[in-house]
C-alpha cells in the first residue's frame, strides 16, 4: 500500500453488533476502507486471497477455527498485517499471546476500542494505529537453527563487519537488556528458542503490549522456549531466567535487584526501555548489553547508546528483518553501529560469555 492510499481493512468478528460498531469507527473519517466483514475465520481466509486487504482485524474466539489457528494460516498463505481483538485477558488467557508470536503484528482488548465515540480522540487514535499498522511489513522468521550452525556476522550501520564491543570478540556480560514493540513476540520467542534452559545471563525485557497481554505473554513464552520466563517483581534479585516489565511499571537494574516504578518519565511508554537499558548502563557499565528490535517510536535507543558509551555491548536489528524499522533505526541514528538480522542476534546472544557479578567501569 503507498502512503497516499487509504488502508483497506477486512473485519473478521463473529459478533455482528461489534462488527457493525467496529466499521463505523473505522470508517468514521472517510479515509478507510472496510472491504469485507466475515463471521468465521474459513470465510475470512477465502476473501483475504479475494480481497487482499492491507489489513485484517482478527477476532481471537470464533465459531470452527479460532482465531490463533487463523492467523498461523493467514502467515503461511497470504502474508497480512493481522490486529487481534480479544475479549479476554490475563495470565490465564495465552491465545492472543500465541498469536502474536505466530505472526500477528498487535493485539487490543476490544473494551479499549473506542465503538461508542468513535469521533473521540480514542477513535482517532484507533485509526492512527490501523493506518500505521496497514503499513507494517510482515516478516516470516526461520526457525532456529543449533548453535553450531548458526554464524554471526554482525554489520555496523555501513555495512562493515564488526564484533560487538569493537574487541573482535565478546567481553563477558552480566545481565542483557532487550526492548521492543510491534513485531516483537515472534521475535524474542526467535532469540529465545535457541538458549539452553541453563544459560547463565539474566535477561531483562520490555515488551510494549496493550494493558492486559503481558502476563500471558510470558505464560505463553515460558511454555514454549528452554529459559523460564516471569514478569518481574521489585526487589527480586537480579537471577538467570528471562524477566518481562509488568503492564504499566517501569522495570529498572540497581546494583543486583530489580526494581519496579510507576512514576512518571518523560516519554510515552510505560514500561519503558530507555529507563531499563539507562538503568543496566549505570548498573553493569562495561559488562552490559542491549538489544533494540523492531517497533515504531524511539524508545530504547538513548539507552542502547548509554550501554555503548558505557563500554557495553548494543545491538540494533536490521531494516529487513523489522516489522516496524522506527525503534531500530532511532538506535542507530543514536549511535548504536552494530546491526543484526534475527539469526545474527540469536548467535551472538547463545555465544556471550557470563560475568558472574555486574562490573562498573
Amino acid at each position: 500500500m503507498s502512503l497516499g492510499t487509504s488502508p483497506r481493512v477486512l473485519i473478521c468478528e463473529d459478533s455482528p453488533l461489534f462488527a457493525l460498531a467496529l466499521r463505523r469507527v473505522l470508517e468514521h473519517d472517510g479515509d478507510i476502507a472496510v472491504v469485507g466483514v466475515c463471521s468465521t475465520a474459513e470465510q475470512a481466509l477465502t476473501e483475504i486471497s479475494r480481497l487482499k486487504p492491507d489489513l485484517v482485524t482478527m477476532d481471537i474466539e470464533l465459531p470452527g477455527m479460532k482465531g490463533l489457528q487463523a492467523v498461523e494460516r493467514i502467515m503461511s498463505l497470504f502474508p497480512t498485517p493481522t490486529l487481534v481483538l480479544s475479549s479476554h485477558v490475563g495470565r490465564t488467557r495465552t491465545d492472543t499471546a500465541a498469536a502474536l508470536a505466530v505472526g500477528a503484528i498487535d493485539a487490543m482488548s476490544k473494551e479499549d476500542v473506542a465503538l461508542r465515540a468513535p469521533e473521540g480522540e480514542a477513535g482517532a487514535a484507533f485509526r492512527r494505529r490501523i493506518k500505521i499498522l496497514s503499513r507494517a511489513r510482515v516478516v516470516r522468521l526461520s526457525r532456529p537453527q543449533a548453535a553450531a550452525e548458526r554464524v554471526a556476522a554482525p554489520r555496523n550501520g555501513n555495512g562493515n563487519g564488526r564484533a560487538p564491543g569493537g574487541s573482535g570478540s565478546l567481553h563477558p556480560v552480566s545481565v542483557l537488556g532487550i526492548c521492543s514493540s510491534t513485531g516483537g513476540p515472534p521475535m524474542l520467542r526467535r532469540l529465545l528458542e535457541g538458549l539452553p534452559a541453563s544459560f547463565p545471563i539474566p535477561i531483562l525485557v520490555v515488551q510494549h503490549m496493550a494493558a492486559g497481554f503481558t502476563e500471558s505473554l510470558a505464560v505463553w513464552l515460558d511454555r514454549a522456549v528452554p529459559l523460564p520466563v516471569r514478569t518481574a517483581e521489585d526487589g527480586a534479585p537480579l537471577a538467570p531466567g528471562v524477566w518481562l516489565a509488568p503492564d504499566g511499571l517501569h522495570l529498572a537494574l540497581e546494583g543486583s535487584r530489580l526494581v519496579l516504578d510507576d512514576g512518571l518519565y518523560p516519554g510515552p511508554h510505560r514500561p519503558s526501555g530507555d529507563v531499563l537499558l539507562h538503568s543496566i548502563a549505570r548498573s553493569a557499565g562495561r559488562s552490559s548489553a542491549a538489544i533494540v528490535l523492531t517497533g515504531m517510536g524511539r524508545d530504547g535507543a538513548s539507552g542502547a547508546a548509554a550501554v555503548k558509551h558505557a563500554g557495553g555491548i548494543a545491538i540494533a536489528q536490521d531494516e529487513a528483518s523489522c516489522v516496524i524499522y522506527g525503534m531500530p533505526k532511532a538506535a542507530v541514528d543514536a549511535g548504536v553501529d552494530t546491526v543484526m538480522t534475527p539469526d545474527e542476534i540469536a548467535a551472538a546472544i547463545a555465544s556471550l560469555k557470563h560475568a558472574p557479578t555486574a562490573v562498573r567501569t
